[in-house]
């Protein structure tokens, strides 16, 4: 598995080149660059040309993409986010962990939810307890993330006037220690509720689709033929098997750690990464958009390896050569 490992890892530095370029091209070809959209009415045709030849905007786009690759591997630098006026490094590390609670609390809550409910639904198809949860999972599912944020916060924030809906702690507090742990939850419940939904609503229903599937094969009946107890045939035999795509999404939802959730962070005011993308859109800050996308296209590349290393653990008939 070592091997494997260190093959994989090797073949991704070619990936990684080619989606750096691609990532580069797709922001270098849109129209504007961070000066005009920045620019100080009152800025000098001077001062414009200076800040155009700081930033290399004044030089052709393959010798562009030259510099921000130099910078990147000869310093470990993504450049430098014109409209926070600091490194894009320092605006990631920032904010990105603010996300990353948020969305990892929101990922293990819907996991460990939705996979027992999904194995229930699918050992007794058509039952009330499958009609009422496929039910809650459609509505999970079409629920847009705005619309419900905003009732909650009607709810629960303006109404009833039990939780904060807006930050992540509370303006002007001095808490530390355990106060300030407890400061934070509350502020992460609603958008917390808001991801949860539809996470476990998406959950539920691939883990019920592929119990299903795996319960229907034959070695599910010779298993009970045998005399097995039912727990030990679905938890033990079925399970395993039916956990294989779900690791797959598993995978793929490590770049969504880190990602963000625009609409929701931005609705409850939650200071993650997401906002800070649309903001950098908005402002043309190119430099900040092509290091969250490059980050994030290594996570994915990482979370698919990592889905092909777990598929081993968990089906033995797999083997990583």
């Amino acid at each position: 598995m070592r091997q494997y490992i260190i093959r994989r890892l090797l073949q991704m530095i070619p990936t990684i080149v080619g989606i750096s370029l691609i990532i580069f091209l797709i922001f270098a070809l849109a129209p504007g660059d961070p000066i005009t959209a920045n620019m100080d009415p009152h800025m000098s045709v001077e001062r414009k040309q200076e800040l155009r030849a700081m930033y290399h905007l004044d030089q052709s786009k393959p010798t562009q993409y030259y510099y921000w690759v130099k910078e990147l591997v000869t310093k470990g630098s993504l450049g430098e986010s014109m409209y926070y006026q600091k490194p894009v490094s320092q605006v990631m590390k920032d904010f990105i962990p603010n996300s990353f609670y948020l969305s990892l609390a929101s990922l293990v809550l819907g996991v460990l939810i939705a996979v027992p409910i999904g194995v229930v639904s699918a050992t007794k198809q058509y039952s009330l307890f499958d009609k009422v949860f496929t039910i809650f999972a459609l509505i999970g599912i079409s629920i847009p993330s705005f619309f419900f944020g905003l009732l909650l916060i009607k709810w629960f924030g303006v109404d009833l006037k039990i939780l904060p809906f807006s930050g992540m702690t509370t303006a002007g507090s001095h808490y530390t220690g355990f106060g300030y742990f407890l400061d934070v939850v509350k502020h992460m419940l609603l958008p917390l509720i808001v991801l949860t939904l539809g996470s476990v609503a998406g959950w539920m229903r691939y883990t019920r689709s592929s119990m299903l599937e795996v319960i229907r094969q034959d070695f599910i009946r010779t298993a009970r033929a045998k005399g097995l107890k039912e727990k030990v045939v679905i938890y033990k035999h079925a399970l395993r098997n039916a956990l294989i795509p779900v690791i797959t999404l598993l995978g793929f939802s490590i770049p969504g750690l880190f990602s963000g959730a625009t609409l929701t962070e931005s609705i409850f005011n939650w200071p993650g990464i997401g906002p800070v993308q649309l903001a950098a859109v908005n402002s043309r800050d190119y430099y900040l958009l092509m290091g969250t996308n490059l980050m994030l296209a290594i996570l994915t590349l990482l979370g698919n390896l990592l889905a092909d290393v777990a598929y081993a653990l968990v089906d033995p008939r797999i083997r990583l050569k």
